[in-house]
């Protein structure tokens, strides 16, 4: 951990003294990638993995270890990450598209990785108010009091549409300040939670995903640049595969067309002839909410030795 940290950092410490390995860095090529750490760890990392990449850090490490000699790996909490690729800290980062608004941050936005900490889906960040409250729409909030994270945004929001509020900074439990403050602006993915709290949705601010970003700089760099596309091109496979599955069969001839039929497929189903005559493996790709729908249908219309097997990347 202290060798990461010092390396970080230009320096290196041996058993001689500390040697300053800038020049030694000059001579390879490196991409210095920015990680969430907080909620979107967890699913960042099992993202990562089926990208390709092994990210292993210590509970306390802010340094993790990645499995590419050519990347080195910092972890910063994601509201603050667009500030620190726009200033070139990293090269490259994933944070959300609402940290970025919130720092009015000038990076490249490389690609839309859509994934959170508990769902495939989008955030969103929700103006709310008790049950029991009378405000149902932003005018309402007019020389009310407000309590958010997303603060600059929020304020923003509310300046566009001519009404003027308090607005200040929560420093986490926002939820819990309903009834001290008049409103929140809170993120949610599923909603469970503010229903928990007997809360009421007035409006929704933004909807939110996960980005890869770049720092402009960084993105004219050639080298750098096309390992930040080759890592948006397998992170966004990733993506794509987490929801969907490999389906190899195989039919006689008799019955391919009716069953070519019922396949969905990214382009077309892949069909090979077997060794055995007038019989055919076929292999296809789809959701694997309707694999376990069809697959019985299949199984009636012929086919045989049906396997289902998980994909790690889907790239089209």
């Amino acid at each position: 951990m202290i060798e990461s940290f010092l390396r970080c950092r230009g320096l290196y410490q041996d058993g001689r003294g500390t040697l300053n390995i800038k020049n030694l860095a000059a001579e390879k090529q490196m991409l210095k990638i920015g990680l969430p750490k907080g909620s979107l760890q967890e699913s960042t990392f099992d993202l990562m993995r089926r990208a390709g990449f092994t990210v292993r850090a210590g509970s306390r490490s802010y340094f993790p270890s990645i499995d590419d000699d050519e990347i080195e790996a910092v972890m910063f909490r994601a509201q603050e990450m667009s500030r620190y690729v726009e200033d070139g800290v990293i090269d490259v980062a994933l944070t959300g598209k609402d940290w970025i608004e919130e720092n009015s941050s000038d990076v490249v936005e490389v690609a839309e990785l859509v994934y959170s900490k508990q769902t495939m889906h989008p955030a969103r960040w929700v103006l709310a108010v008790p049950e029991a409250s009378q405000i149902s729409s932003v005018q309402d909030l007019e020389g009310k009091l407000i309590a958010t994270e997303l603060v600059n945004f929020t304020r923003r929001y509310l300046d566009e549409r001519g009404v003027t509020a308090k607005v200040e900074y929560s420093y986490g439990a926002t939820e819990a300040k309903v009834g001290i403050v008049d409103a929140i602006v809170e993120l949610t993915e599923t909603g469970a939670s503010l229903r928990s709290n007997r809360l009421r949705v007035v409006e929704t601010l933004m909807h939110t995903t996960t980005r890869l970003i770049a720092n402009k700089k960084s993105w004219q760099d050639s080298w750098k640049r096309t390992k930040i596309e080759n890592l948006a091109m397998l992170l966004q496979g990733a993506i794509m595969a987490k929801a969907k599955v490999g389906l190899k069969m195989n039919v006689a001839g008799k019955n391919k067309e009716k069953l070519l039929a019922m396949l969905p497929a990214l382009k077309t189903p892949t069909v090979s002839p077997l060794m055995e005559p007038d019989w055919f493996a076929v292999e296809t790709v789809l959701d694997e909410i309707t694999a376990r729908k069809i697959i019985p249908e299949l199984k009636r219309a012929g086919a045989q030795g049906i396997i289902e097997y998980p994909l790690n990347k889907v790239i089209p």
